[in-house]
């Protein structure tokens, strides 16, 4: 048996949720892209992430400065086997009702049982939860899955009892419609933050919780005003008021450069688990040679695809790719060459290629609300001529890219995805992007259906022991480079233009910063400067 348990952090504050208090009150205007989606069950974006982060508690939490887990609604948990026992600490929702294992239970149900956001994530690996008494919950699994615990992460935990007073007639029998529909304004969460209002297209109203049951700084924001779908202009013109604290990541480098440059604002950063990948369509042709594929990352230009990310003399927007595990998962090589353009190489490749390339027209696809892919698609297509490729670069509005990714006749040659990890595990990484039984999802277009690499993931996943699990993610990291399968365009570095009269020490400190999708905007763990 494995057990790991920690002290309490802090006392919970004596104060009222919305009491007032002497200094005055701060507020913290952020803003992030549409929509802002508040049911934790829906989550699945950078912004609703933001919102779950803070208004909701899970029972673990990404940890700070490595890609591990801390605990955060569980004071200490055990693993047997396939059974998971976590012991909770003392804690309340924002309504006042303790939490209690029930409401966890009811909490994975819920998640599972629609089938939305991260539910995948659970979906059908639990046998049997228990509740051993109020404050213990048990889960015993199916079959060995060693990304559960970091899974947990993604599992918000809802107040039942509010939950159920708030449902309507549904589709989920006694459930109802599990709150849905009061869920998205309202929250049923014990976090450090509450909802006082929320519009998913327009604004999040987030107000402090002074009961947090691990304490509240007098320095963490009292209010946030999380504003949607903001255009560059717009953003221009708050900062240049002083009207708004932090600007998103989703801007232009040109952009960010000029607002980084405006009096009292800078640039801070966020290094997550996160890459750039142009995906190969393997089962369309040249690219189903793997000489073809070799020859066409060898050609791409990385050079030229980071001086697009290019803010400043001191600051790039990404940094070279070791491969498809990025630095910092398990698995990943440090050590590692990292991928450079090389036409000899390129060259030596496309001599061993059973395709002539003037014979082959190549589709380098880009999503339409990405302006930048766009860029990185001319740099694609300049590098493929090279070797005598011609080739188009057809915007593909989203809805349209996920229909044609269905299947392999229609994916593009060429596919290009962000992917940031959403748990601390190598799992959340490449199975979603290389196995196949995901083949045909928006992620998944190189459509390698390999038995080899698939192996690989199953075992990672079955495996419990951490040194093995190393192990196996470093031999799929080679066996998937390899058969290369992709083109590693840089590791995703997210800079976000903020106010200096805020301290964010998550995006300032590598030793503070969580390697998961937004779990840096924590903002109970930000300090207002007055």
């Amino acid at each position: 048996m494995k057990a790991f348990t920690t002290s309490m952090l802090a006392a919970t504050l004596a104060c009222g949720l919305l009491a007032g208090t002497a200094r005055a009150e701060t507020v913290l205007r952020t803003e992030e892209t549409a929509p802002g989606e508040l049911d934790p069950a829906r989550v699945s974006k950078y912004s609703d992430g933001m919102l779950a982060f803070n208004v909701y508690d899970a029972l673990v939490l990404p940890g700070a400065g490595a890609a591990q887990i801390e605990p955060l609604l569980a004071e200490s948990w055990t693993v047997d086997g396939n059974t998971y026992t976590f012991k909770l600490r003392a804690a309340k929702f924002h309504s006042g009702n303790p939490v209690t294992a029930e409401d966890v239970i009811f909490s994975l149900e819920r998640m599972a049982t629609m089938g939305t956001g991260f539910s995948f994530l659970f979906r059908d690996r639990v046998a049997k939860s228990e509740a051993v008494d109020a404050t213990t919950v048990r889960f015993t699994l199916k079959s060995p899955f060693a990304p559960f615990l970091a899974n947990m992460a993604r599992l918000p935990i809802l107040d039942r009892k509010t939950v159920m007073a708030n449902k309507k007639d549904g589709k989920f029998g006694e459930f109802g419609d599990y709150g849905q529909e009061w869920l998205m304004a309202h929250d049923a969460g014990s976090g450090a933050y509450a909802i006082e209002s929320h519009n998913p297209q327009e604004l999040s109203v987030l107000v402090k919780n002074k009961s947090y049951f691990l304490g509240m700084p007098d320095a963490a924001p009292d209010v946030v005003r999380l504003r949607y779908g903001l255009d560059a202009a717009t953003i221009r013109a708050l900062i240049s008021r002083g009207e708004l604290d932090i600007a998103s990541q989703w801007m232009a480098p040109e952009v960010k450069r000029a607002l980084s440059t405006q009096p009292g604002m800078r640039l801070v950063n966020e290094y997550g688990l996160g890459q750039f990948y142009i995906q190969m369509n393997t089962k369309k042709a040249p690219l189903d040679d793997v000489h073809c594929r070799r020859a066409l990352a060898y050609a791409f230009d990385y050079k030229a695809a980071l001086s697009l990310l290019t803010i400043n003399k001191d600051v790039v927007a990404g940094k070279p790719s070791r491969g498809p595990l990025p630095d910092g998962a398990v698995g990943a090589d440090p050590n590692a060459p990292i991928f450079e353009q090389n036409m000899d190489k390129a060259r030596a490749e496309q001599a061993q290629c059973k395709y002539k390339p003037a014979d082959q027209k190549l589709e380098i696809s880009w999503i339409a609300v990405v302006a930048i892919e766009e860029r990185f698609g001319l740099i694609m297509q300049q590098s493929f001529a090279a070797l005598g490729y011609p080739s188009d670069v057809v915007r593909l509005p989203y809805p349209l890219y996920t229909e044609r990714a269905a299947k392999a006749e229609t994916t593009p040659h060429f596919s290009q995805i962000y992917v940031n990890s959403i748990t601390p595990d190598p799992d959340a990484v490449i199975y979603n992007m290389y196995h196949s039984n995901v083949a045909g999802t928006w992620q998944a277009t190189s459509w390698l259906l390999d038995p080899e690499v698939d192996a690989l993931l199953d075992k990672g996943r079955n495996t419990i022991d951490p040194a093995a699990r190393a192990i196996i993610y470093n031999d799929v990291r080679k066996k998937i480079i390899d058969v290369q399968p992709t083109i590693y365009g840089f590791q995703n570095v997210a800079l976000f233009v903020a106010r200096d009269t805020v301290d964010i020490p998550a995006l300032q400190d590598p030793a503070k910063m969580r390697h998961v999708n937004a779990a840096n905007f924590m903002f109970r763990q930000m300090r207002m400067k007055q």
